[in-house]
């Protein structure tokens, strides 16, 4: 008997010794404490196998201890948490079979957020960011003055400090739209796996006095059939009074290879001239900012492109952006009979495929205080809008464009296509190739740039009916504008001067030089001038913008504008007709808040 119950004790101690001895787990531990090295109590203390996924919780003791036993081997993160400090993370700790590690961590205390209050968000740069989307805009509005301009419209301004070939009287005007264009956006990133994220922007261009979208076209149509002295002010531009009239895009960003994305974009040449203007493309003191032809590689309708995809990459201190343009909307009816001096007719017109792919290139570098870029742009079938449609060209026509077809043949009979809501457009094919380059020599920034860009007539004209910006119709369509290559030289150089942080004052010079691309070339004061004559465009700017907070600033400045020879002529193509004044001056004062 005693025999037996030795046997069943000896039986029982290996039965249950035997669990013990095949004990394997891993274990974790550690001390949390605050910045002072005083122990924390309470600390949320989360382990996670990195392999399986797997996590366990546990909070720190009263002496700030944690510790976590029966863990398997592999790859641990170890996170800590607490309400007023920091998160900690601790990454990359590998644990064996049976292995016991300690693992200390030291909690910093949290910085207040700056942008929790009103007061905070008026004072700071802080955005308006909820769980990665970010709203954002400017509010830009001011009172002026011009010795030569024209009454303002709703539907489209960008300042007019530029000198306007309709320009006829002095008068004070208010003023919007000056350093920055007033609008809203709201853009977001959020990341789907370690390094990647999902991204998109949406903006749009809004006029502070009409509350109307921002739309050029709209403004030479509402010109349209008026006499010269009944303009108001109109232009040409990509913001055509679409809901998204600046960019609309949505694409996936790598920290490793670059972001990638496809929509409404600005082209490479937009992006390098807000980079390296002097007044960084305000409406109000930049002739490069206010009139689009450099950052449009030739016209300002390309400043912004529909349906491109983009792609940017920076490695170390180089940059490459590459882009492209998927040719997009209706090319319209052509006549072919037009084109040697017949007259058109429906019968005759034949639709058209459109052509207006494009590509760009951008390659940069920063090299400490010193930084440059290269940026070559190629546009087909690019749409210049210069005027508004002509007024009554026959009693029995009271309202036509001059020409309806691929020449400048002009209409005696019914258009082709309805003019009431259209534009008219010149047609070429663009090539340009940007330098530009910056250097910080604090306080001053010094800044010069130059774009050469060479114009053609289209390979692939279009024809009347062709869409423009912002879904409008041509209804008069001039393809063999250009007598010869149209050659531009633009280029531009200033400084910022940057006194005691608060005041920035601006310095900008801007010239635009074309060739004479007239044939035959009888270009002089005494044959006069039409618009294919060489010619020169200068404007130079002077303002200060003073920085109350980081969101609100006041400025008040100068800009003064001139053109000669052939960029003096207010309608292209024929005899042309001068501009009203040959110059404008335009002071400027008002106010930004932007966030």
């Amino acid at each position: 008997m005693y025999r037996a119950g030795l046997l069943f004790v000896l039986l029982t101690s290996c039965i249950f010794a035997t669990p013990a001895r095949a004990q394997t787990g891993a274990s974790l531990s550690g001390l949390v404490t605050d910045q002072s090295g005083a122990a924390l109590r309470g600390v949320e203390v989360t382990i996670k196998n990195v392999d399986t996924g797997a996590t366990r919780t546990r909070a720190t003791d009263g002496g700030g201890h944690y510790q976590e036993s029966s863990l398997g081997p592999g790859i641990f993160e170890i996170r800590a948490a607490k309400q007023g400090f920091a998160n900690e993370t601790r990454m990359g700790i590998s644990l064996a079979v049976g292995q016991e590690a300690t693992v200390d961590i030291r909690m910093q205390t949290k910085t207040p957020d700056a942008c929790a209050s009103g007061r905070e968000f008026a004072t700071t740069d802080c955005t308006l960011t909820w769980h990665g989307i970010t709203v954002y805009g400017a509010y830009d509005v001011g009172v002026g003055w011009v010795s030569h301009g024209l009454p303002e419209n709703g539907y489209n301004y960008e300042g007019a400090s530029l000198v306007n070939r309709n320009g006829f009287e002095h008068r004070f005007l208010v003023a919007p739209n000056n350093l920055q264009q007033t609008g809203l956006g709201i853009r977001g990133k959020e990341e789907f796996a370690p390094g990647w994220s999902v991204v998109f922007n949406a903006s749009t261009g809004i006029n502070p006095q009409s509350g109307l979208l921002a739309n050029a076209s709209k403004t030479d149509i509402i010109n349209n059939g008026l006499p010269r002295a009944s303009y108001s002010y109109a232009i040409d531009g990509a913001r055509a009074g679409q809901p998204f009239n600046d960019e609309y895009y949505g694409g996936v960003s790598s920290t490793h290879f670059g972001t990638l994305t496809f929509g409404r974009q600005r082209s490479l040449g937009t992006d390098a001239m807000l980079l390296y203007d002097p007044a960084v493309g305000s409406y109000a003191f930049s002739y490069i900012g206010y009139n689009g032809t450099m950052a449009g590689g030739g016209d300002t309708e390309n400043s912004r492109w529909d349906s491109a995809v983009k792609y940017r990459l920076a490695y170390g201190p180089v940059h490459f952006g590459a882009m492209y343009k998927f040719a997009d909307g209706s090319a319209g009816c052509y006549s072919a009979a037009a084109a040697s001096g017949s007259p058109w007719s429906a019968t005759t017109c034949t639709p058209e495929s459109a052509h207006n792919n494009a590509y760009g290139f951008d390659l940069g570098a920063n090299f400490g205080k010193f930084s440059a870029d290269i940026v070559p742009q190629h546009y087909n079938q690019a749409i210049s809008v210069l005027n508004p449609l002509l007024g009554p060209q026959s009693l029995s026509a009271p309202y036509q464009s001059t020409t309806d077809s691929i020449d400048t043949t002009q209409i005696s009979g019914t258009n082709l296509i309805d003019p009431n809501d259209t534009v008219y457009g010149i047609v070429t094919d663009n090539y340009a190739v940007m330098f530009a380059a910056k250097y910080a020599w604090d306080p001053i920034k010094f800044f010069a740039g130059y774009e050469y860009i060479w114009q053609n007539n289209p390979k692939n004209p279009l024809g009347v009916g062709a869409s423009d910006q912002g879904g409008y119709f041509m209804s008069g369509v001039e393809d063999n504008n250009l007598d010869s290559e149209k050659l531009l030289n633009i280029w531009w150089t200033g400084a910022k001067y940057t006194y005691r942080s608060k005041t920035d004052f601006t310095f900008a010079w801007y010239q635009q030089r074309q060739n004479d691309f007239r044939v035959p070339q009888t270009c002089s004061p005494s044959a006069g001038f039409r618009s294919s004559c060489a010619g020169t465009l200068n404007e130079g700017s002077l303002y200060a913008d003073y920085h109350f907070t980081k969101r609100f600033d006041g400025f008040v400045g100068l800009a003064y504008s001139y053109v000669s020879g052939g960029l003096a002529i207010a309608i292209p193509h024929g005899p042309g007709v001068p501009y009203n004044y040959n110059n404008n001056c335009a002071p400027t004062v008002g106010g930004r808040f932007a966030f």
